[in-house]
């Protein structure tokens, strides 16, 4: 029981309240001292006006009266004059002395204390204030072990009572907690048990109902926490099935790219100037494609293919970028150029690199058409000492904020309405793959800067 919230409190309950009935007790025992020593000061007194009523009475009623008020001797001093009223033979000698008439209480707390702890009889004398006035002081003697026994018959009264009243409070307080506090709890476990079974279904999230404010709040925390996360895996269903489609859709379009590859191979034999020229951009687009329909099967797999590292001829495969650009721009007045320096070579995965820098560019030119404002889009590199640098720099409208915030996460990035993100997310990790990094170094309404990071290794590795 002990191992449970509610036998706990309920142990800890009785605990306490026994500890407070504990320290009223002391001041309680010096209490009931005071008032046993009082009260045979008031008896006494009751049976001296006997005798000041009648000087003469016989020893036999003498006694009787000193054996109901309990003492021994009576001495009351009246006008100055100290007069033994009654008196009766002592068992012993008088031990001590006690003046009732200056009481402080610690003085009081102690010497019951040590009467309580003294289990030897003794005489004490005991002085007080008459009551009603009736002399300046009243003193007697007393013997202690009636005395004694009285206060331990007390002391062990208040603890019996202590005790009733510590495990009535404590099972009081252990229902109130009970109905309060555990059930509460253990309907929310109950709510977080269900939940674990089926986390998909959204009947079981719960349903905030506690009165307890703090109770009501954890609630609240999990049923947030629960939608976040019965949202997150509906959508890692979704993107698992979409994932799924796509791969399915990618092995069916490559086969049909494969078959538009062979008739293209016999268009390049064609003698028209216009589609000699046309062709080998076809053909390479056509290529692109299938490479891209592979790519997508192996990602749908695990991840991308690992780059195959070569020499590219950067400015040649920029200007393919651009060509292809050019087609998809028409008559909008957006300037599509670069400046990449001739001859320049760069490490990379060819087909890669393309998708990257196409997939900027591309990017760039949709959110310029949006906007439906002039612009330019340029592509530059340059070579350093330790990587090759190419940005692609436009000067259309800017990201938005939520792009920025997401920029590469997968169906959170998307710079234009309807994007999915996706190819900014798929980019990024294909330069990851080359070692290098992918960042965005600005975007305001001035336009937009990404920056391309490619280590330059050794060419002997090739």
């Amino acid at each position: 029981m002990l191992k449970t919230l509610s036998g706990r409190f309920l142990f800890l309950t009785i605990i306490f309240v026994m500890l407070a009935e504990i320290l009223i007790f002391v001041p309680s025992i010096a209490r009931f001292r005071e008032d046993y020593l009082l009260s045979r000061l008031e008896r006494a007194q009751i049976a001296s006006l006997a005798l000041l009523a009648d000087e003469m009475i016989d020893e036999k009623l003498e006694a009787e009266l000193l054996e109901n008020a309990e003492v021994y001797n009576v001495v009351l001093r009246r006008d100055e004059i100290r007069q033994l009223m009654l008196s009766s033979p002592m068992p012993a000698p008088i031990d001590q002395t006690f003046d009732l008439r200056d009481r402080k209480a610690m003085t009081l707390i102690m010497d019951a204390m040590a009467r309580l702890f003294n289990p030897e009889p003794e005489v004490i004398r005991v002085i007080g204030a008459p009551v009603r006035e009736a002399g300046l002081l009243i003193e007697v003697t007393i013997w202690t072990k009636d005395l004694r026994s009285a206060m331990i018959d007390y002391g062990l009264n208040i603890l019996l009572l202590s005790a009733v009243i510590s495990v009535f409070t404590a099972t009081l307080l252990f229902v109130a907690v009970r109905t309060i506090l555990v059930k509460p709890i253990k309907g929310v476990v109950g709510y977080m048990q269900s939940y674990a079974a089926a986390p998909e279904d959204a009947r079981r999230i719960i349903q905030p109902s506690a009165g307890v404010v703090e109770l009501r709040e954890a609630e609240e925390a999990l049923q947030s926490l629960q939608t976040e996360l019965t949202s997150a895996l509906r959508q890692k269903e979704r993107l698992a099935q979409l994932g799924g489609a796509v791969a399915k859709v990618s092995h069916d379009l490559r086969n049909i790219l494969t078959s538009a590859q062979l008739f293209t191979d016999r268009i390049e034999m064609s003698e028209d100037p216009t589609v000699k020229r046309m062709a080998p951009k076809l053909v390479n687009s056509i290529t692109r494609a299938v490479n891209l329909c592979e790519g997508t099967l192996a990602y749908g797999k695990a991840e991308e293919p690992a780059p195959r590292l070569t020499q590219v001829n950067l400015p040649e495969l920029v200007e393919d970028v651009l060509a292809s650009e050019r087609l998809a721009v028409g008559d909008f007045d957006l300037s599509l150029a670069d400046n990449v320096p001739g001859g320049m070579e760069v490490r990379a995965d060819a087909e890669q690199l393309y998708r990257v820098i196409s997939n900027l560019v591309r990017n760039a030119r949709q959110a310029i058409i949006s906007a439906g404002k002039p612009a330019e889009i340029m592509v530059s590199a340059e070579a350093r000492e330790d990587d090759w640098v190419i940005q692609v720099v436009d000067t259309g409208p800017g990201l938005p904020l939520k792009a920025k915030e997401h920029l590469f996460q997968p169906f959170q990035g998307g710079a234009r309405k309807g994007g999915t993100g996706l190819g900014l997310a798929i980019s990024a990790e294909l330069i990851r793959g080359h070692g290098g990094k992918l960042e965005l170094l600005g975007s305001d309404d001035a336009g937009t800067r990404f920056q391309i990071l490619l280590p330059k290794g050794d060419f002997a590795e090739i």
